[in-house]
């Protein structure tokens, strides 16, 4: 790939932080930069107490010339060792049954992603009480609406220090004979001020809540940053520092993905209890890192039906020990977003390697079984960074245990050609020609999910 089409995620991603900073006024600029100090400190804390002295650099996605610049290059791939078998036992025993699976091998691979890479979520959280904030009749995309604003209120009795408040908005069709399907969104609502401008790429489709409501389903958009920050400072902070009383994380503590999850899953909670809402056909999409915890809360959510995981990269999709392309392990790992993960995870880019993991991404996939996923991509012109190949082949990968448990799976190891989607089993996989973004996705994801989810 030539290094002028090369503009990855990572050079697009520095721009809007340069530009958004740019925007940010002195005492905005001061508060960054304590939240950057904080961050250093507290993955410097991480390090001393796992024993680590240094961290392997990451890849550049932003400088073409830089002697670590992100490898684009297929040919450049190295040889890894063979995948963990999802479905061979700790013992050596091969699982030959669903009830092998659900009774034993599933726990084991669950435990290591637990210990090793998200990190354990607290065995009893605070309840959340869901406030109905407002209920809004209008009209979106020329369809009558209800649109409700929810606010999900997080017990901190135990710590009144923090405070948590997650942040829901669902808008369901005004005439729905029944209770709907409802797509849920990892983003945002309303304006976010100093926020990145929107990926040109995406402005030229229609919006997905138009084609969600075209399907007479409804939507909603939950808040990640409401429930956990999406920095390293924060970890005191949010749902993880309630829980911990304020205090730093230990190297099996959850991070932000999971922590997204839980919300997620509380959303959940929120819809079994809202009579438009049929809680059994909700879908959970989200893209980039929200991709990643997107992948995560289908993993560790049984109740959710289906999900939609864009351009998610290294810690979501992507194979890990295909390490030297795009997106690395040593990235993740960095200050910039070791927050996502455990503690621990920080091990495998210094003194271990990827190949170390116990788990790969293909687990991570095969955790969602029976249920269907959909792996989505851009091209490599502008979304070279999250692997699309390494995604592909972690729903490949996954195909065994789809099989044991009588579902379909992708039905070949071979690497589809672009805008080639691989649709007729329970795990599907599309790239799409555009950058960074899942709009061109979406009418193939719906088309999917319409499998599955269905209206009276």
């Amino acid at each position: 790939m030539k290094p002028s089409l090369a503009l990855t995620l990572v050079a697009i991603c520095a721009f809007a932080i340069a530009a958004q900073q740019r925007q940010l006024t002195p005492e905005q600029q001061a508060q960054l930069q304590a939240q950057q100090a904080a961050t250093r400190e507290d993955h410097q804390r991480m390090m001393k107490l796992l024993g680590i002295k240094e961290l392997r650099p990451g890849a550049s996605g932003s400088n073409p010339q830089a002697a670590n610049y992100a490898n684009y290059d297929e040919s450049k791939v190295m040889s890894y060792p063979p995948l963990p078998d999802p479905l061979v036992l700790k013992n050596g025993k091969k699982v030959t049954s669903s009830k092998m699976w659900w009774n034993q091998r599933r726990a084991e691979i669950v435990e290591d992603f637990d210990r090793e890479m998200y990190g354990r979520a607290p065995k009893v959280t605070p309840k959340v009480n869901w406030e109905v904030a407002t209920v809004t009749n209008e009209e979106k995309y020329g369809f009558p609406v209800v649109t409700k604003q929810l606010i999900g209120h997080v017990d901190n009795s135990s710590y009144p220090a923090v405070t948590v408040n997650i942040q829901l908005a669902l808008t369901t069709p005004a005439n729905a004979k029944g209770p709907v399907p409802v797509v849920m969104e990892f983003g945002f609502i309303g304006p976010r001020p100093g926020a990145p401008p929107a990926n040109p790429a995406a402005s030229q489709f229609t919006p997905w809540q138009k084609q969600v409501l075209e399907k007479g389903w409804g939507y909603a958009v939950l808040v990640p940053g409401s429930i956990q920050a999406d920095n390293g400072a924060g970890l005191t902070q949010g749902i993880i520092g309630l829980v911990n009383k304020g205090q730093p994380r230990k190297p099996d503590d959850w991070g932000s993905l999971r922590a997204w999850a839980w919300g997620a899953s509380r959303a959940l909670d929120y819809f079994e209890t809202d009579k438009a809402v049929n809680a059994k056909m909700v879908a959970i999409e989200g893209h980039s890192r929200y991709g990643k915890a997107t992948l995560v809360t289908m993993a560790y959510e049984p109740r959710m039906a289906i999900a939609f995981v864009s351009s998610s990269g290294a810690g979501g999709a992507k194979i890990h020990r295909r390490n030297n392309y795009g997106e690395m392990v040593e990235n993740v790992a960095a200050p910039s977003e070791y927050h996502w993960m455990a503690g621990n995870y920080m091990k495998y880019a210094g003194p271990l390697t990827p190949n170390d993991l116990p788990v790969d991404a293909h687990e991570l996939v095969a955790l969602c079984a029976p249920r269907p996923v959909f792996i989505s991509s851009g091209a490599v012109q502008g979304d070279g960074w999250v692997d699309a190949k390494g995604m592909f082949l972690a729903g490949a990968h996954a195909g065994p245990v789809y099989k044991l448990l009588g579902k379909k799976d992708m039905g070949t190891m071979e690497f589809p050609p672009i805008e080639t989607g691989l649709m007729d089993g329970d795990i599907s996989f599309r790239q799409h020609s555009a950058g960074h973004t899942p709009a061109p996705n979406w009418p193939a994801f719906l088309t999917f999910a319409s499998r599955y989810l269905k209206t009276k």
